[in-house]
């Protein structure tokens, strides 16, 4: 039995819409679909079975992801039927990137990032019920599926003209780099994966980001020519902030979900630091919060923005379907902490590492670290003589302890950890020493 999210177990659909279909287009989820009326119709019918599929180009998902897997989370809350589909075939090639070609992994790597896909797309699907859901792995079927059967059963049915029309292709062959066969012919395979499960499930619906339009559609087409039969797509729109940045990014460093990667402490605070313009949009995105109850935070967002209301719940609401309540009540009492309002030495060693990871981060040899050390080291203040001056004025904290001896070296007991110093300069100057 594959186990449950406590935080998305007690999640419901928002009742005051006439269906699922409305609810995703209030949410601002539905940016390009196939035929509209007929997939409305569908979602409010009797249940289908949908897919949306995953690559494991990488060991962990990301926030681009998170809108996928919410959305599954939400339709299957509707009466509908998931499958999960984590590509095994697909992720040896990977779909063409705008910025080029993708590094091909090894067998031996996809695998194991299969297999922590997998974990993580089970955590937001249930797998009980009349309309539990099933996990599938695209290498089942494609390993059994040779070049000229390839060539002759399913490339008979796509056109080159149509596929290098394709918005992806198309930027791709005009660059100076082009694309490969091999990135060419993805839209080929993530097709036949929608016949496959359409043979097998009766699966008539394939949702993914709007950014794989032409994938999505390749199946549709290929059910239509191979099997006489319409389905439905649907593209959620790709997530960018008011200014037009890329969401999720910071630096190049995606937001994983995998908690090694991205802290929940650091999870945390990225949503706590949403700008008031994207605030109610990232609600309804992330949120299973109802249109009531979005529609009085963005009164306090017009009303109140000082209180930062809306940031707040929104931090608390993605983080826990995340990661939990216990790993929210972390970061807040961290985050309190930091800031002389808790125990320091209670955090533990993954959010230390994930507040390590917001600050200025120095390292020294525990014998080097004195007051006056600390502070020069961190860059919270430019000079030793301002390292000094800042003790004398009272404004020096290591652990919340302030310094009151700059030459003094930290005990060793005050190490958090064994390893790290939280030194702040004021109120709000945060920066970590890791010992050497």
């Amino acid at each position: 039995m594959t186990e449950s999210n406590p935080a998305l177990d007690k999640q419901s659909n928002d009742p005051s819409f006439e269906n699922i279909f409305q609810e995703l287009k209030w949410r601002g989820l539905v940016h390009v679909s196939t035929d509209e009326e007929a997939l409305e119709k569908a979602l409010a019918g009797e249940p289908i079975t949908y897919y949306c599929g995953f690559d494991p180009t990488a060991s962990s998902l990301h926030l681009g992801h998170l809108v996928q897997l919410l959305t599954m989370r939400r339709i299957q809350l509707a009466g509908h039927r998931p499958l999960g589909l984590v590509g095994g075939a697909t992720g040896l090639i990977g779909d063409p990137r705008q910025t080029g070609e993708r590094v091909l992994n090894t067998p031996d790597v996809v695998a194991g990032w299969v297999k922590a896909l997998q974990d993580q797309v089970k955590h937001y699907i249930s797998f009980e019920g009349d309309n539990a859901a099933r996990m599938v792995n695209n290498l089942d079927w494609w390993q059994g599926v040779g070049a000229l059967e390839m060539l002759r059963d399913i490339g008979k049915y796509f056109r080159v003209g149509t596929m290098i029309k394709k918005e992806i292709v198309a930027k791709r062959l005009a660059s100076d780099e082009g694309i490969s066969y091999t990135e060419f012919s993805y839209q080929l395979l993530q097709g036949y994966d929608f016949l496959q499960l359409h043979r097998e499930y009766a699966c008539t619906l394939q949702f993914g980001g709007s950014d794989q339009w032409g994938n999505l559609t390749s199946g549709t087409e290929l059910i239509r020519k191979a099997e006489n039969a319409h389905v439905h797509a649907l593209g959620t729109p790709l997530i960018t902030n008011s200014d037009g940045t890329k969401f999720g990014k910071s630096e190049g460093n995606a937001i994983w979900i995998n908690a090694e990667l991205t802290s929940p402490y650091s999870f945390y605070q990225f949503w706590l630091n949403t700008s008031d313009s994207d605030v109610i949009d990232r609600l309804k995105v992330f949120t299973f919060l109802t249109r009531q109850d979005i529609e009085q935070l963005q009164k306090s967002v017009e009303e109140e923005p000082f209180k930062r209301e809306a940031q707040r719940t929104l931090a608390w609401e993605v983080t826990a379907l995340v990661h939990g309540e216990d790993a929210v009540r972390k970061a807040i009492a961290a985050s309190d902490a930091l800031f002389g309002k808790g125990e320091i030495t209670e955090i533990d060693e993954p959010t230390l590492r994930g507040i390590a990871a917001e600050v200025t981060v120095a390292e020294l040899p525990a014998e080097a670290a004195t007051g006056i050390n600390v502070l020069t080291a961190t860059e919270l203040v430019p000079s030793k003589g301002e390292a000094r001056r800042a003790i004398q004025q009272g404004g020096a904290y290591i652990n919340n302890t302030k310094v009151d001896d700059g030459d003094a070296v930290v005990e060793a007991s005050a190490w958090l950890h064994d390893q790290y110093l939280v030194v702040r300069r004021g109120k709000k100057n945060l920066a970590v020493i890791k010992k050497v």
